[in-house]
């Protein structure tokens, strides 16, 4: 668990205090916050709402809390390009500040960015400001991560020891996870805009404009995201144009080794047949003259496919 008040604490067990101001970052699942919250008259509906992980992004508000739950993109062990996302609950009351997630890894992450930019001055509309601010640009680095590897991609493409199966699997990943960042964005930003609406008219003045820059950065997420999400679908066509472009040259390759044996295998054919009256079966230099015929027919074709490029 980890407390900030006038300064960063970490702790097995926190004792809470309403009478001043915490903010506390734990997991979901800290019996010391779920007896917390029971104590304070939480109904156990809302509790197994925040334990839910399958919980949507979502935002409610009346006289005692904010509820705010928000997705983080955490990368997957499967591929560097597939992030998965990950709920994280926030919630506020009059004096205290709840940052609860069930992976270690986001809370780490989240307290040692409010860290550097924690004053024990801010209010806790601010902190929680700054805690969606750290959030939004999380996904905007990934964003930014996904498309310096569509740039390797695009020349793995033309490589000569291009591992197609390799791409299709990389540009899988990075179109399912742009695909999740656009959805979930959209729905940020209208949470987001509930948050702020929700203020009273002073606390609006005051963080007008670091909302303005928040919401700036989640249509620049939602903007891009989908820009690159088009991206990987001209990769993708790419790809298979590239890779239809190679099995059209193998198969150009085969027809011309074909067209090459065809009139030899005609001009055996002739030789083959059992007639009796055949003068070149009697000639002495019969059997070296269908030799040469049959070199210079394929060298002729040879040289008249090469003309034409086709080997």
């Amino acid at each position: 668990m980890y407390l900030f008040s006038d300064r960063l604490y970490r702790k097995d067990e926190i004792a809470l205090n309403d009478n001043q101001k915490q903010v506390i970052f734990t997991t979901i699942d800290n019996e010391t916050i779920l007896d917390w919250l029971n104590v304070h008259g939480f109904p156990e509906s809302f509790i197994e709402d925040i334990q839910n992980e399958d919980q949507s992004i979502a935002y409610e508000f009346n006289t005692k809390f904010r509820l705010i739950i928000l997705k983080y993109f955490v990368e997957d062990e499967e591929d560097e390009l597939l992030y998965e996302d990950e709920n994280v609950v926030i919630i506020v009351t009059d004096t205290t500040l709840l940052f609860l997630s069930r992976d270690m890894r986001i809370i780490k992450h989240i307290t040692t960015k409010l860290f550097k930019r924690y004053d024990q001055r801010d209010s806790l509309e601010y902190i929680t400001y700054t805690i969606i601010d750290i959030m939004v640009d999380k996904t905007m680095n990934i964003i930014d991560r996904i498309d310096d590897h569509l740039e390797e991609i695009e020349d793995r493409i033309f490589a000569e020891d291009l591992d197609e199966q390799e791409v299709q699997k990389s540009l899988y990943f990075a179109r399912r996870t742009l695909n999740r960042i656009t959805k979930l964005s959209v729905q940020s930003n209208d949470v987001v805009n509930k948050i702020y609406n929700h203020f009273t008219a002073e606390t609006r003045q005051k963080l007008k404009y670091e909302f303005i820059d928040l919401k700036e950065h989640l249509s620049f997420s939602i903007n891009e995201s989908k820009s690159y999400l088009d991206r990987t679908g001209y990769l993708q066509n790419l790809l298979m144009g590239f890779m239809s472009n190679r099995m059209n040259q193998a198969m150009q390759r085969l027809a011309a080794i074909s067209l090459i044996f065809l009139p030899l295998t005609f001009l055996v054919g002739v030789y083959g047949m059992n007639f009796d009256f055949m003068p070149e079966l009697k000639w002495k230099y019969g059997y070296f003259a269908v030799w040469g015929v049959n070199l210079i027919v394929a060298w002729l074709i040879y040289r008249w496919l090469r003309q034409k490029k086709w080997i």
